[in-house]
């Protein structure tokens, strides 16, 4: 089993984005890195700059580079970034969105991101005819499901397996309204909380983030106890979502446990210890509620 680490899915600051990706890599342990803005197109003017230096630096340091492209295409201008990205690379382009479909040509590989709805075989089987390597999974599907599009054979298939889970995303800015702004002059104030806003309920408990246009859930989905199930249902990926914390350790414990090295109870333990403020759950993965962490 391969560990991919995902896109950066919040506004971080252009030089917090570059030097992350530095640390990644000289310093992260995983063997994919998908990287690109795919929440907000509004976004990307602050990392562009950087993207092809991150992609150079990153396979030098002997990571496979996949381009992302954007969740939620609407507007002329964000067909025309779908364009750029299939124009950018000559490499893998990770699809968030069916319109990235029209941009590839037929037969070139990609792959496909967990905001892309695929829940069975027969959409697995449409993505793979047209060129999917991989696909990640949606991260809501328990692990029944996971198993059975796994044997299906059709493309290599990811799970998620940190990080804080994208839930749904929207033509509207949660941020620029709490802000009292409109999206089209929303001051970026998404980069204000660059792993989401904390969202609670009219009780006061903590129930889910916001990250500009995109909902997350408040609890970070953690596959440490199913690493074992998941290798054995056929599973060859899972994917670290970036978290504005040290990615290091993250990804040591995730590689630790799939070669063996460590118990689960000892991996959670840690990995809980490293991300204080975002309580881990894998209740997805059992097929229950999202935020429930199940028992040991």
């Amino acid at each position: 089993m391969k560990l991919t680490l995902g896109p950066i899915l919040g506004h971080w600051q252009p030089e917090q984005w570059r030097d992350f990706y530095a640390q990644v890599a000289d310093e992260v342990d995983v063997d994919r890195v998908v990287l690109g803005e795919v929440v907000c197109s509004k976004r990307l003017p602050f990392i562009e700059d950087h993207i092809g230096p991150a992609m150079e630096r990153l396979a030098r340091g002997g990571k496979e580079v996949v381009l992302a492209a954007l969740a939620l295409v609407t507007l002329p201008r964000e067909r025309n970034l779908c364009a750029d990205v299939a124009a950018a690379t000559d490499g893998l382009v990770e699809v968030n969105d069916p319109t990235m479909l029209h941009y590839l040509a037929k037969g070139r590989a990609f792959t496909v991101g967990p905001l892309v709805n695929v829940y069975n075989e027969g959409t697995l089987a449409h993505l793979a005819r047209r060129g999917a390597a991989t696909v990640c999974l949606p991260p809501e599907l328990p692990l029944t499901s996971i198993a059975a599009l796994a044997r299906a054979g059709m493309a290599e298939i990811e799970v998620w397996g940190f990080g804080r889970v994208p839930l749904a995303i929207s033509g509207r800015c949660y941020h620029a309204r709490i802000h009292g702004l409109h999206k089209d002059s929303c001051q970026f104030v998404c980069g204000e909380d660059p792993d989401g806003l904390k969202v609670e309920t009219l009780d006061h408990e903590n129930f889910l983030a916001v990250n500009g246009v995109q909902t997350l859930s408040f609890t970070a989905a953690c596959a440490l106890t199913e690493v074992d199930a998941l290798k054995a249902a056929g599973v060859a990926r899972l994917r670290l979502s970036p978290q504005r914390v040290n990615m290091v350790p993250v990804a040591r414990l995730f590689r630790a446990r799939i070669n063996g090295a460590t118990a689960a109870a000892e991996s959670v333990s840690q990995l809980q210890a490293l991300v204080p403020d975002m309580p881990l759950a894998n209740g997805f993965m059992a097929g229950k509620f999202g935020a429930e962490r199940l028992p040991l």
